[in-house]
């Protein structure tokens, strides 16, 4: 690629960004809107997240998977922080979510620099891309203006997207917050870090169908062994496996390239390489000759904005929780 090339591509990228920031923004939120009331914030969020992610980098795929379940229940308004009996955080998809103490210390550390400021909706919008940036990811401004929610029932998680979900049903979830296909290949890309469990995939290792070795198709043969392996048929349901096989504490584009050579964990992941509408948006991650290429570190941000932006609560909608786990 010549230079002159490259900077129109930059300034391509530069412009992409500043409308997506600029829509952002008209619908109530903007990067930079502590700046005058509680100028820290980012700073004290970004500490807290590196402190505990020093001490278990797991911490990091678990903040950004919760700012995803929470946007698709009400919006990104924290409701998946509140306790109490029936509310989303006891829904079946939301049991295995962590990371609430990391967003419990950072409210703790905000109360005592900006009293009643910062809302905890924002807090897990932040923390959501200092997990990607401690994993090696490229950062992203993070328009702030959010209001906490005070609505959380278990009942409301039952439409968040699923690991066995087609390719349809993901792309009609999707749609349904106001994200395309694009959005939905790349924010799936999310799975580059973290792990999930036996459980959640083991059937399409036995039985799945009755010729062949009995597994999924979709699954390379000697990827199914190993698999079979690390999650026998009767074995333990909770054991964690890395959804991005060989890079699963860093932040790239690898989890492409194994859907490519059919090593998707889960069944939901592994449609989006035999599905002609989302396979060309994995090809162009990975550069296929011929296709026009997409920068996933670049993209991720741009669609973490989209979706961070998801039914929010702004003015005076909403409040500012004292504690994230409490309606005031």
């Amino acid at each position: 690629m010549d230079v002159s090339c490259f900077s129109q591509n930059v300034l391509l990228v530069t412009l992409l960004l500043a409308i997506a920031v600029s829509l952002v923004e008209s619908q109530g939120t903007r990067v930079g809107f502590y700046s005058t009331s509680c100028p820290r914030v980012e700073s004290i969020v970004r500490s807290t997240v590196q402190s505990h992610f020093g001490s278990d980098p797991t911490i990091a795929p678990g903040l950004l998977r919760m700012h995803f379940h929470d946007c698709f229940v009400h919006g990104c308004d924290a409701s998946i922080l509140i306790d109490g009996p029936g509310t989303e955080k006891t829904a079946p998809p939301n049991l295995l979510l962590r990371g609430y103490e990391v967003i419990d210390d950072a409210k703790t550390q905000l109360e005592a620099a900006c009293p009643g400021v910062v809302s905890c909706a924002d807090i897990l919008a932040l923390a959501a891309r200092d997990s990607v940036v401690l994993s090696s990811g490229a950062s992203w401004a993070v328009p702030t203006g959010r209001r906490d929610g005070t609505v959380s029932q278990a009942s409301d998680a039952a439409n968040l997207p699923g690991f066995r979900d087609s390719v349809d049903v993901q792309k009609q979830k999707f749609a349904a917050k106001g994200l395309n296909t694009q959005d939905l290949v790349t924010l799936v890309g999310g799975h580059t870090i973290g792990t999930t469990a036996c459980q959640f995939f083991r059937y399409r290792l036995y039985n799945f169908t009755t010729t062949g070795n009995g597994a999924d198709p979709s699954i390379t043969a000697a990827f199914v062994s190993q698999l079979q392996a690390l999650c026998p048929q009767n074995g333990d349901g909770s054991r964690r496996i890395g959804l991005d096989t060989g890079s699963v504490n860093r932040f790239d584009n690898s989890f492409f390239a194994n859907l490519r050579d059919g090593k998707g964990i889960l069944e939901s992941d592994q449609r989006l390489w035999t599905d002609a509408s989302t396979k060309t948006f994995v090809q162009r991650f990975l550069g296929i000759r011929g296709l026009l290429g997409l920068t996933f570190n670049i993209e991720f941000g741009r669609s973490m904005v989209k979706m961070s932006n998801i039914e929010v609560k702004t003015g005076t909608v909403g409040e500012i929780r004292k504690v994230c786990s409490k309606v005031n």
